[in-house]
């Protein structure tokens, strides 16, 4: 039945985006990256000179933009925006769902990973003295399938210190304690330390993490994934998991058929460089996905997300290039770093955690002043400096305002 679903699916979304050609002959100027408003133009109160000149290396983002692929379809599907995206949901579940070698139902798609941080912390995290424990039966739904019951999470959201911080916020609305566990002297997650720490609840770990672009060693989450006791639920954040080299890392996606309570959610803002378009996806078993779907906003993707997604999945360049430039740019920026005395956290991702071995406040404001922006303070890290590998330019632009500001040669 899902197969025959899925190419029911690929024909109707076939036929709908070609409808959407139109689109590009009525409307020419939008047919290439850029083409639309520019961050200058949606900000009428700043001068336009000064934005663009603005070196942005402070979120992670991947500066060559989305494949060109996805650019040709997004064109090519203005005239659906009328419709909603249920057919092209199909289509990129079964896509996904084939490349990482599961079952379309342990797929659920949405809003970028950061709505699946968001569905994970509330379906899994709660007060424990909470008596609200029975299911909750929810009214049916108009399209897209019956909803499941809805389940109350309850249970501590674990962390490590420092990691990506957006979850935490989404536990303490939902009224649960969290807990933060320091990174290992190595930079790795204590896994120990954090499961010890849990009571139900969730243990949320981004491989490689975010700040420090490291990596927690594959033999140590494997370890950690058999020990875990089944009420709790272990979250693995692989945002970029694209740019991870280590032969000690891995994607912990083909442990999920042994175990219920592992989800691994992946984004498309990075590596696929559609952080603007919001679209990631995460992969459980079955039963787990159902008790995150009462969670999220129904139709929470967009047509737009949806169509750019699929293409990029059909580039087989687009993933390797990008390795492959970020890989290059970020040994030029760490060497340059290097000669000037100034050593960084091993990285696996698209960023660099430098150590400037003294307060980094001062050097925040002084790039800050030059036009550069980079990654905030980490409290945890006060010495540490979170830097995006940018295009090469950006780099040595970096490059030039860091040795003046640091006043070495």
């Amino acid at each position: 039945m899902a197969n025959t679903s899925a190419s029911i699916s690929r024909r109707k979304f076939a036929k709908l985006l070609g409808v959407g050609a139109a689109c590009a002959v009525a409307s020419p100027r939008i047919t290439r990256a850029g083409s639309l408003f520019s961050g200058a133009a949606m900000r009428p109160a700043a001068d336009p000179a000064s934005v663009a000149s603005v070196v942005r290396l402070s979120a992670n983002e991947n500066p060559y933009g989305p494949s060109p692929m996805a650019i040709k379809a997004m064109t090519e599907a203005f005239s659906l925006s009328c419709r909603y995206p249920d057919d092209h949901a199909n289509v990129l579940v079964d896509s996904l769902a084939k490349i990482n070698r599961v079952s379309p139902d342990q797929i659920l798609i949405a809003d970028g990973s950061g709505e699946i941080l968001k569905v994970c912390a509330a379906a899994f995290t709660g007060p424990t003295s909470s008596a609200a424990t029975h299911p909750v039966e929810l009214v049916p739904r108009s399209r897209g399938g019956a909803m499941p019951a809805f389940v109350p999470g309850r249970g501590k959201m674990i962390v490590a210190d420092p990691t990506f911080e957006a979850i935490l916020n989404h536990a303490r609305v939902n009224m649960a304690e969290v807990v933060k566990v320091p990174l290992t002297a190595s930079f790795g997650h204590d896994l120990t330390k954090m499961l010890a720490a849990a009571s139900e609840g969730l243990i949320y770990i981004c491989n490689p993490n975010n700040p420090t672009a490291s990596i927690t060693p594959k033999n140590e989450m494997r370890e950690l994934i058999a020990k875990a006791p089944r009420e709790t639920i272990i979250l693995v954040d692989e945002a970029y998991h694209h740019y991870a080299e280590s032969a000690d890392y891995e994607s912990v996606i083909p442990l999920i058929k042994d175990h219920s309570n592992l989800i691994v959610a992946r984004t498309f803002s990075k590596i696929f460089g559609m952080a603007g378009l919001r679209l990631g996806y995460c992969v459980a078993q079955p039963q787990t996905i159902q008790r995150l779907r009462p969670h999220q906003t129904w139709d929470s993707v967009n047509i737009m997300a949806m169509v750019a997604g699929i293409a990029s999945l059909n580039d087989t360049d687009h993933v390797a290039t990008g390795r492959r430039w970020n890989s290059e740019t970020k040994k030029f920026t760490l060497s340059e770093l290097e000669r000037m005395g100034f050593k960084s956290i091993p990285s696996e991702a698209n960023f660099i955690m430098v150590d400037l071995k003294k307060p980094v406040r001062p050097m925040l404001d002084g790039l800050r002043e030059r036009g550069v922006q980079v990654g905030r303070l980490f409290p945890a890290l006060p010495n540490h400096m979170r830097v995006t590998i940018g295009k090469k330019p950006e780099m040595e632009a970096f490059l030039s305002s860091f040795r003046q500001v640091a006043g070495v040669a």
